[in-house]
């Protein structure tokens, strides 16, 4: 029997939740009360941490709101009953993490106040973010290396030269992650003076303090109780000239008496427009790291990182599915993750590929028009039928020139017509990516420098997109 507490929970939740996140998350979620407590059941360890990441906070809040008191919540899996609050959320580059020794009694969770609405005031106390990441969950590449060592040695003071640092990265690569991380380090070592303090946040706290003459206390807290400051999103301050210029100054008054600064944006601090001189000089002043798109190896021990978080088994043919198919951001890699957990979590069946096909349609773009992408394969067998051979023979070890050059040019013809990773057109050739990216460099090179050769490309070129439709 469902517990009305819970039917009053679910009534509360449908009003503020997407409903594809409620189907997904809340639904599947089996519910008894014990003891005055709420105890919630999930179907595998993965389902519990997203929902002790996303909605745990929510649940505990109108739970306690129904019953007119604070209600403990518990989530468990299956019949094993798992603390709510023990286990720490924020994975790899935002994935949730389980702790490995839950204890084994509930803990209660907080009941923080929905949305509270901004009140003026003379003493801002701005509501802080969490900040569930940390640095030994962020994996590491050459995409992302320096900003993590940057962000790890300013955290650690390892670099004294380095007071200012900014992050600069498309939505989802993780400048967040490391940002948020950083803070928590500081905060771990002893700290209470660090401030994260997103874009928006920034400027409606310094709006609310000129309207309610309460500035002298915005600048006890940002300047005077502040050894670290991390603002978030700075794009955000475009256009908004007092509010850069406040900044500007609280910047060069943390930086003055010693305190550390933290950037982050969606492009170096060059390519800001609508800035200040001065701010914009003072951002690239420091340390600036650029966070890049992870290639098929980073996105591989990501995917990992995240399954092994969430106790999931994820077959090494449903990997490669998710690593081709999924590029770009972290915050896709993990949807598509994610989609592909909760459809054979609700419709109760193993991962296979099969299944990962069917998840891995409805998180990729769709083209609405024209061919459908184009497979290493395909490419190969028009070169093969050009240079007539066989695919087997463009795989083999052989390195006689009239195996070599074909080789070569098709690695370099897939590059050019699929997205197909240099991991995966290597597989498709039996080698390993690195003999695909010299096999490339090999072609374009010595285009340059053999007219016959051009004309082979072209000739081949040609003969791809009429039999594929791909176009470069």
């Amino acid at each position: 029997m469902i517990p009305p507490l819970w039917t009053a929970v679910l009534g509360r939740l449908a009003a503020e939740t997407g409903p594809l996140a409620l189907e997904t998350w809340v639904h599947p979620l089996v519910a008894r009360a014990e003891d005055g407590e709420l105890r919630l059941s999930c179907p595998n360890v993965f389902h519990r941490e997203r929902v002790r990441g996303r909605l745990l906070e929510r649940i505990s809040y109108w739970a306690g709101e129904e019953a007119g008191r604070e209600v403990p919540v518990s989530l468990e899996v299956g019949a094993e009953p798992v603390p709510a609050a023990t286990a720490r959320p924020g994975g790899p580059t935002g994935a949730p993490t389980s702790s490995p020794h839950p204890a084994p009694e509930p803990a209660r969770a907080s009941r923080p106040a929905p949305n509270p609405r901004p009140v003026a005031q003379t003493s801002p106390a701005p509501r802080q973010e969490p900040l569930p990441y940390r640095f030994d969950d962020f994996v590491v590449g050459p995409c992302n290396a320096l900003a993590r060592e940057g962000s790890l040695a300013l955290a650690e003071g390892r670099q004294r030269s380095v007071d200012t640092l900014f992050l600069a990265a498309d939505s989802g690569l993780g400048k967040t992650h490391l940002a948020r991380a950083l803070v928590a380090e500081v905060q771990a070592q002893g700290s209470r003076r660090a401030i994260y303090a997103p874009a928006e946040a920034f400027t409606n706290e310094f709006q609310s303090a000129l309207r309610s003459r309460g500035m002298s206390a915005f600048k006890r807290r940002y300047r005077g109780e502040c050894d670290l400051l991390v603002v978030e999103d700075v794009q955000f301050f475009a256009g908004k000239q007092a509010t850069q210029l406040e900044l500007f100054h609280t910047v060069q008054h943390l930086l003055d008496i010693g305190g550390r600064v933290v950037f982050t944006g969606d492009r170096p601090p060059a390519n800001l427009t609508d800035f200040d001189p001065r701010l914009r000089s003072r951002m690239t002043a420091g340390l600036v790291a650029e966070i890049e798109e992870p290639d098929a190896e980073v996105r591989r021990r990501i995917l990992r990182a995240k399954a092994a978080a969430g106790g999931v088994r994820l077959p090494d043919i449903c990997l490669e599915l998710l690593v081709d198919a999924i590029r770009g951001s972290v915050r896709d890699l993990e949807g598509a993750l994610v989609q592909l957990v909760a459809t054979a979590s609700l419709l109760q069946r193993p991962i296979d590929r099969d299944l990962t096909d069917a998840a891995l349609k409805k998180v990729r773009p769709r083209v609405a028009e024209g061919p459908g992408p184009v497979a290493p394969e395909d490419v190969i067998e028009v070169v093969a039928a050009f240079f007539k051979t066989t695919a087997a023979a463009l795989a083999s070890r052989s390195r006689r020139r009239d195996v070599l050059l074909p080789r070569q040019l098709g690695m370099y013809l897939c590059r050019r017509y699929t997205d197909a990773s240099l991991a995966r057109i290597g597989r498709a050739f039996d080698r390993d990516h690195p003999a695909v990216a010299n096999a490339v460099a090999v072609v374009e090179r010595r285009m340059l420098e053999r007219a016959p050769l051009r004309y082979q490309v072209e000739a081949l070129s040609r003969r791809v997109e009429e039999r594929t439709g791909a176009r470069p």
